[in-house]
This record gives C-alpha cells, structure tokens and sequence, in this order.
C-alpha cells in the first residue's frame, strides 16, 4: 500500500469540476487515494471519495437533514471560516489539512482511511459515547456511537472510508445539509457529504474536521 501524506486530498464530490489548474494551486499535488473497502449498502464511494446521490438533501428520513442554504458558506475572513481552526487539535491531525478542508474547500477530502491512521482509534471510548467537535469555532457536531455500539460505529466508518454518523449523532444546533449534499458547520465549516443508504442518511465526515477540542476546552487553555 502505498504511503500517502496526510496534506494530500481526495475528490468526495464530482458535481463540480474545477480545472486542473485550480486543483494545483489549491491543494498542491494530489495522488489517487487507495481503493476503498466494498460498502455493504450501496456504490457511493470510490477510491477516490464518495459522491451524494440524489437522496443526500432530501429530508426523507424522519424529517432529517436539517436543511440549509448556501450563504453558510460565505467567504469569510478565513475562506469559508470566521477565523483559522484551533492549532491544539485531537488526534494528531495535520493543522495544514485541517485548514484546507474545514475552510478553503467545498469539494475535497481527507484520504479514504486517513483517520484509521491517526491517534483516533486509541483516544476515543469504547464504552461511551465520544463528543466530536469544530475546530474551528469549538462547538459540537457530533456525538457518538449512539443507538449502536462502538464496533457497529466502527465497522460502519471503516467499510466506508470516514468516520460516518446517523441522525440521532448529529448536534443540529450546530449543523446543516445544504442543497447538494454538503455536510457544513452553521459557521462555515466544511464537514463531508450525506450519503443516505438502505438504513437512512449517513453523514460522511472528515476526521480533520471535528478534530477540535471544545470551547470549554480551549478557553480554559487560553487562560493558563
């Protein structure tokens, strides 16, 4: 397998196509991601990421997602983002990439697998559920496993690619599916994708983008 840094990312949405020039200056040199493991619920990832289908905004399943619109993702004083993530992030993510996906991307992603191999998988419980939060603004967006146990949630990411959470894990003060499919923060993070499946919507979500240790967390480090 080959070794692949953790600045490089992925194509997870191909409902736009930037030139290849674009993509260069953007994200620098990008190499395709190693194929995915076969998804047990659907064909809507690839090696080189995963792409809504025409159920990823559609609010079918119990009244969820929780819709939003595009002007979420304004420009910003940092791209998309009020401000620069946190640089005291969890779970030993790349800062660079963080900053890239959360903010200057609506398109591209982590590489399939990148979260199996950061502190991730030894950081989190396996008896109760893990609270995951923006790295840039602090807030809650996920929690999980809930309605499952940890192996379930697991074997559910793993399979796919990214961490991926259902309805009842998503904190939607905090978060909105826009018309594409687009999984954002409501302050202009960048998420991942809703790819629903047979079992309802499931969120696809970057690890570098609720790799963020909490408001609580970081303005009590800010005082010390």
């Amino acid at each position: 397998m080959l070794a692949i840094k953790p600045t490089q990312l992925v194509t997870r949405s191909l409902s736009t196509k930037p030139t290849q020039i674009t993509k260069q200056r953007m994200f620098g040199f990008m190499k395709k991601a190693d194929p995915a493991p076969p998804m047990p619920d659907g064909d809507y990832c690839t090696a080189t990421g995963c792409k809504p289908n025409e159920l990823s905004a559609r609010p079918n399943f119990a009244g969820f997602p929780v819709l939003g619109d595009e002007s979420i993702m304004s420009q910003k004083a940092n791209g998309t983002c009020p401000n620069p993530p946190s640089k005291d992030l969890l779970y030993g993510v790349s800062y660079e990439t963080t900053n890239r996906v959360c903010c200057f991307n609506r398109h591209y992603a982590e590489h399939s697998g990148y979260f199996l191999q950061t502190d991730w998988l030894k950081s989190v419980s396996r008896t109760e559920a893990t609270t995951y939060y923006d790295p840039v603004s602090g807030k809650p967006l996920f929690r999980a496993p809930i309605g499952r146990t940890f192996d379930e949630f697991l074997e559910e990411s793993r399979a796919h690619g990214w961490p991926s959470f259902r309805d009842s894990e998503v904190v939607w003060d905090h978060v909105r599916v826009l018309p594409d499919g687009e999984a954002v923060s409501i302050t202009g993070t960048h998420l991942g994708h809703n790819i629903p499946d047979r079992k309802g919507n499931r969120y696809c979500i970057n690890l570098v983008s609720v790799a963020g240790r909490g408001t609580a967390a970081v303005s009590e480090k800010s005082e010390l």
